[in-house]
């Protein structure tokens, strides 16, 4: 994570006092960094922040607002003085909207930091990266690894994974998971608004209009539908590729009603194991891709379950469904619904080995795999965001070391 207070007082206020130059906006948001100086101090920091939002509906990117509420507040020294000689405590806006930021600053696992995408990418572009996520690569990678796992397996005994196939689907994921996020964010954009950990996207915070999503949803299913029809057998893998389609567009809404959403995530996530082996065929050996896309919904059912716990009191609040609250509140049975969700995937991971006739290090990957996602649900607290937003990212590693070991498992056959 990148400490946002020495970004600001180099990038950040260089920025602004070149742009000041140009509009009123910047000369006056210029003056709420002047106005932070060199003090330390949770008053002055959150009054800068106020300052700031008096300006976020001009040009003046929200960067500015998003970075400084990630400072956290400091406890004040201590002194040897009186309470007689000491300056009087200022308290905090009493504005609602500051203190709602506040609180969604720290007490979420997600809070808005300076990126790659706020220092390098024009700030036209930078709404429409953070609206596809593509400065949070995980979402892409869970995309992308049953792909990998199908291509490995779709791999001639004794050779490895097509590597130009496996980068159509790498590129297929970055744009696929990038409309996904769009699409969710278009239909989830008044929710977002009142879930702390979701105000700032960009839909919710009316950095982006819904015209303007729209039109970039129409750039990025075009890019998809580009990449698809240059896979090998075309018409095959279209077929299969446009079938995914209704699972991308209901998602979103599958949380108004219905208690188990993250199964239609599984559903959705994991349509690549279908796309390798249709890909490199031509059609689908079920025996062998069945039970591997299944072990995939598994997975994703565990693990963003994990993921949706940071969430669970504002889902509560506006009556959402998620399996973080329909597993129930004990943490025991969520531990062991969870744990029962590891050992359905390992076997399942254990079948397809036995189908497509893998060689033993196949298994001891597997195995060592089921192992990180039992020390996950082992692990995870679930009254901790930051501990179970950790455990969620962490099973990116789960999907390369399965990769590593379906390739491995058919390479050394």
């Amino acid at each position: 994570m990148v400490n946002p207070r020495p970004v600001l007082s180099s990038w950040s206020r260089r920025l602004l006092k070149r742009q000041s130059t140009l509009e009123p906006s910047w000369i006056a948001a210029n003056q709420c960094f002047v106005h932070m100086g060199s003090s330390a101090s949770w008053q002055s920091t959150h009054e800068t922040i106020s300052c700031l939002r008096l300006h976020q509906n001009s040009t003046l990117p929200r960067i500015a607002v998003r970075s400084f509420q990630t400072v956290p507040p400091r406890q004040a020294p201590h002194s040897s003085k009186s309470n007689n000689d000491q300056q009087p405590n200022r308290s905090p806006p009493s504005d609602d909207s500051t203190a709602n930021d506040k609180t969604t600053s720290f007490q979420t696992s997600d809070p808005p930091v300076l990126t790659w995408v706020d220092q390098y990418l024009p700030i036209s572009w930078q709404p429409y990266a953070r609206l596809a996520r593509i400065d949070k690569p995980i979402g892409t990678w869970l995309l992308l690894w049953p792909c990998g796992w199908s291509t490995a397996l779709a791999a001639t005994p004794g050779t490895l994974p097509d590597v130009s196939l496996l980068a159509l689907f790498g590129l297929g994921a970055l744009t696929m998971r990038g409309a996904g996020c769009t699409i969710n964010d278009m239909w989830d954009r008044d929710v977002d608004r009142a879930v702390a950990r979701t105000q700032t996207r960009p839909l919710a915070a009316g950095d982006v209009t819904m015209h303007q999503a729209w039109a970039f949803l129409a750039l990025q299913l075009t890019t998809g539908l580009g990449v698809l029809v240059s896979l090998p057998h075309t018409w095959y893998c279209f077929q299969w590729g446009a079938a995914s389609l209704p699972l991308v567009a209901i998602y979103p809404t599958t949380k108004r009603f219905f208690p188990y959403p993250q199964l239609v995530l599984g559903f959705t996530m994991n349509w690549g194991a279908w796309m390798g082996w249709a890909a490199t065929y031509g059609s689908i050996d079920y025996s062998i891709i069945a039970p591997l896309y299944l072990s995939g919904v598994s997975w994703t059912l565990l693990y963003d379950t994990i993921y949706a716990h940071q969430d669970k009191q504002d889902d509560s609040k506006l009556g959402l469904q998620s399996t973080a609250l329909t597993f129930g509140s004990d943490d025991d049975q969520q531990r062991n619904i969870l744990h029962g969700l590891a050992l359905l995937t390992a076997s399942q991971w254990a079948l397809v080995g036995w189908q497509a006739d893998l060689s033993p290090v196949y298994y001891a990957g597997a195995a060592a795999a089921y192992g990180h996602l039992a020390w996950q649900v082992q692990t995870a607290d679930f009254h901790n965001p930051h501990n179970v937003m950790a455990r969620f990212r962490s099973n990116s590693g789960v999907g390369a070391l399965m990769f590593a070991s379906l390739a491995a498992g058919r390479y050394l056959v």
